[in-house]
């Protein structure tokens, strides 16, 4: 029972820590990401292929924090930085159980990148997107200068 109870401990220490850093990560990149020119109607390995390593990362480790709950704060997490290729891989996955210790979101960039999935950024054209990244570019805060 003391194992058992030991194994439990450090099992809710660890996920407490990666929701730690998950959450600072996220709120430190989170304007980076929103920057990134990523198309409306680009498909999972295509988002792979527009984000850095350090997001997907953090992305696993939220899923592996949160378990159960990491489905709808991940949708809202993606959602928010308009990378909308990657939210229901997200809510699927985060809904499967025993699966937050896989960092699928890792293998899956690197994926992308080794076996060429989706397209790379600078293929798509802009032109597709225009109107949403218009409407993007309005919304966002008028620096001063």
């Amino acid at each position: 029972m003391d194992t058992l109870q030991g194994v439990l401990q450090v099992l809710l220490i660890a996920m407490a820590t990666a929701l730690l850093i998950a959450s600072i990560g996220l709120v430190l990149i989170a304007r980076h990401i929103r920057n990134l020119r990523v198309p409306r109607n680009a498909d999972f390995f295509t988002t792979l292929r527009y984000v850095p390593l350090v997001l997907v990362i953090l992305l696993d480790l939220l899923d592996f924090g949160l378990d159960l709950l990491a489905a709808p704060v991940s949708w809202l997490v993606l959602d928010r930085m308009g990378l909308y290729g990657l939210r229901n891989k997200a809510a699927i996955e985060a809904l499967i159980p025993f699966t937050q210790p896989i960092p699928t979101f890792t293998i899956g960039w690197f994926m992308a990148r080794a076996l060429n999935l989706g397209e790379a950024p600078g293929t798509i054209p802009h032109y597709i997107d225009a109107e949403y990244y218009e409407t993007r570019r309005r919304a966002l805060p008028k620096h001063e200068a």
